[in-house]
């Protein structure tokens, strides 16, 4: 039987270095403590944050100080109890972890209601006579920006303390299946017993015996069908979670809230869903050339994942990986190239899976940490294409950690995925322009489309079936299991027309996470979207380009995504850019139709 290791089991060198955080949990106690013994110093500045300049500093630099150590805390218990969810100490650490955050944050929640009473004039002045305070210039724009979605600081203080009740439906849903559930085993091509694993489910969908591959699919989603209604309760509570905060802020609905915590306009959503929508038969065409490969009549959901190649897909071992993905970086120059393969050489990554850990992959560190990535690595094309996105990740947390102060740190979602897809890309482009062997290009080709269809199309997909269930709530309706098979499923039946959408793929939508992230998904498709465009631009000018792009990197928070994004040349506003992306994929379902 094919099992899956212990964490004990596992090289010290393949695991992440998390000791350069906190040398010992007993290091961890102290800086927890520290903490919590200094929220009074803070609270006590509640009425006073703008009685002059150097009040005003320092509130700001004490709260900065202590958030530091917070996330410190919070990203270190977190990883420990990502290394094996099944860990009864490690989950009681994040717990108290999480605990300190919102502590932390109510302690802190005076301070920007006592800003915002006052005038940009009167606080342009303070940045005047302190020098020390002009750094905070576009903070303090933002702050001004949000005053009327801030509540008085009693209601702002008991909406960060229920920020641990709201984020629950996200605990219970990840502690139940990555910790509680147990995927069946079932036979492999071979007559072997094969175990399923949230990580090893899609590369198990990828196997050539067809047979096999539906007694993974059924298993798997037959597993998760026992936990309908419990998932259902835990993704309606979520939704609920988002809608009243949403409300409790003054906004009309959650998405409006969500987005304009980036100022990102609803347009940009809705140009995205609907260009996308209109260009489905894109998709569709290389569904169709799936089919055609495989030889079959009708196109199943357990096909999706099937290479398109007849060839043994190649593996691509966690070393081959590396060195593939260090190299594609070049054309962003060697200081960002030899960075990353320092990174590399410095455990900056959790590499193979083990019982109990996290599944999927992530990248994770602070401001005074290095960069830290969880992977499941499978030895796969897939898994190589995971670590370079991850990598872009951390890379964009070391350059703005570089040139930004800790306020402008903590860049948004919208950007960071351009930062991870770019460097996706750029290994797709490099691989085929490297690459002799005309079936290992059969199969990065392949990867590569099937990237295309799950961040542009699917995520677009997730995005739809997010904003219908929150409107299901802010309707008033019941957000029931049916409910959402029924959203789900219509959708499925609308993107895969071609292909027989059965009814286990119509609750597909309880093994996402992302749901609860509260208008997350919607930013992988926009980000391939901008990476698209700014891989092209980079190619065809070289270094201009280049430094355009890693100024946007090191800008971090300081500027508006779409401003950000303005410095590289893509106009999110403009439904071109996603337009764009789908031609690429369109003209790689080509490509690869004359590689055949």
């Amino acid at each position: 039987m094919s099992s899956v290791p212990e964490r004990d089991e596992i090289d010290e060198e393949f695991t992440w270095a998390l000791e350069e955080m906190y040398v010992s949990d007993e290091e961890w106690e102290d800086a927890y403590e520290t903490v919590e013994s200094r929220l009074d110093e803070l609270r006590a500045y509640e009425g006073e944050v703008t009685s002059d300049a150097e009040t005003l500093l320092a509130v700001l630099q004490l709260r900065e100080e202590l958030m530091r150590t917070v996330a410190n805390v919070t990203s270190y218990a977190r990883m420990r109890s990502d290394e094996d969810t099944r860990n009864q100490e490690y989950q009681a650490l994040k717990a108290r972890s999480q605990s300190l955050a919102s502590d932390a944050s109510s302690a802190a929640s005076f301070i920007e209601p006592e800003l915002q009473r006052e005038s940009r004039e009167t606080l342009e002045s303070f940045m005047q006579a302190e020098p020390d305070l002009q750094q905070y210039d576009h903070y303090i724009d933002d702050v001004l920006r949000m005053k009327p979605h801030t509540r008085s600081p009693e209601v702002e203080e008991l909406l960060a303390d229920l920020s641990e009740v709201t984020g629950a439906p996200s605990d219970i849903y990840g502690m139940l299946s990555n910790a509680d559930m147990s995927f069946p085993v079932v036979e492999g091509p071979d007559g072997d017993e094969i175990e399923i694993t949230q990580s090893n489910f899609t590369t198990h969908l990828k196997d050539e015996d067809r047979a096999f591959r539906r007694r993974v699919y059924e298993g798997y989603m037959g597993e998760w069908g026992e936990f309908r209604n419990t998932v259902a309760a835990s993704l309606k509570n979520g939704v609920t979670a988002d809608v009243k905060t949403a409300q409790a802020r003054n906004y009309e609905t959650a998405r409006e809230a969500a987005l304009d915590g980036t100022n990102v306009p609803p347009a940009v959503y809705d140009n995205l869903v609907e260009t996308v929508r209109d260009n489905v038969d894109v998709l569709q065409r290389h569904l169709d050339l799936k089919r055609d490969r495989l030889g079959v009549d009708t196109l199943e959901m357990y096909d999706l994942y099937t290479p398109l190649t007849e060839e043994e897909p190649p593996d691509v071992s966690y070393e081959q990986a590396k060195e593939w993905v260090i190299e594609a970086v070049a054309p962003l120059g060697e200081t960002y190239q030899s960075r990353m393969a320092a990174g590399l050489d410095s455990r900056w990554v959790d590499v193979y899976e083990n019982r109990g850990k996290r599944s999927g992959a992530y990248s994770s560190g602070t401001y005074d940490s290095q960069p830290y990535i969880l992977m499941n690595y499978q030895d796969d094309a897939s898994s190589m294409f995971t670590l370079a996105h991850e990598l872009g990740h951390s890379m964009h947390s070391e350059l703005t950690g570089d040139a930004q102060p800790y306020v402008y740190s903590n860049y948004e979602i919208f950007v960071a995925e351009v930062a991870s897809t770019v460097n996706e890309a750029l290994l797709t482009h490099h691989l085929l322009d490297t690459v002799e062997d005309e079936t290992l290009r059969r199969h990065i080709l392949d990867e590569y489309l099937e990237r295309f269809r799950s961040t542009l199309f699917r995520q677009t997909l997730f995005a739809d079936f997010e904003h219908q269930i929150h409107g299901v709530v802010e309707d008033g309706g019941a957000l029931t299991p049916d409910a959402m098979d029924e959203i789900y499923g219509d959708l499925k039946r609308e993107f895969y027309a071609n292909a027989n959408v059965d009814d286990r793929i119509e609750r597909e939508w309880m093994r996402i996470p992302h749901f609860y992230y509260n208008y997350y998904v919607y930013q992988y498709a926009t980000g391939i979207s901008a990476a698209n465009a700014i891989v092209d631009r980079i190619l065809d000018e070289g270094e201009s380009a280049a430094n355009d792009y890693l100024d946007f990197l090191r800008l971090g928070s300081r500027e508006y995504p779409l401003e950000l994004l303005s410095g590289t040349g893509v106009d999110m506003r403009s439904p071109d850019v996603v337009e764009s992306a789908i031609e690429a994929y369109d003209g790689y379902v080509a490509e690869f139709e004359a590689l055949s």
